[in-house]
């Protein structure tokens, strides 16, 4: 599989990734405007989850809700301390206030999906 990206400049600067799988070409198209794209580094991964609070954030897709309550079933029943938020829709960003009650709350998230 080849995965290539090109930035084209017009009145913005959109990624174009491209990936060959067999015979088929699938192509998406990324229209934000970064100019220089940022580097963020990852942020340290603790060794072990005891004594962390792990919050699950269901981003509001069908069936998400699901998936989150099992982890936090699971997690629950490791002893591992969870709390749980749920974003107003998975078509904008989660709100500022909810993104700092999480960042106070929480040690660790782990943000999920489903359809």
């Amino acid at each position: 599989m080849a995965l290539l990206a090109l930035r084209l400049s017009i009145f913005y600067v959109p990624v174009c990734y491209w990936a060959e799988w067999g015979d088929t070409m699938t192509i998406i198209l990324d229209p934000t405007a970064e100019r220089a794209p940022s580097a963020k580094p990852a942020a340290a991964r603790p060794s072990a989850v005891d004594g962390l609070t792990v919050g699950l954030l269901d981003i509001s897709k069908p069936r998400g809700d699901l998936f989150m309550q099992r982890l936090g079933a699971a997690l629950n029943a490791e002893g591992i301390q969870v709390k749980h938020y749920q974003k107003p829709t998975f078509t904008k960003p989660a709100p500022t206030a909810l993104r700092q009650e999480i960042a106070e709350d929480c040690d660790l998230v782990v943000e999920g999906l489903a359809d």
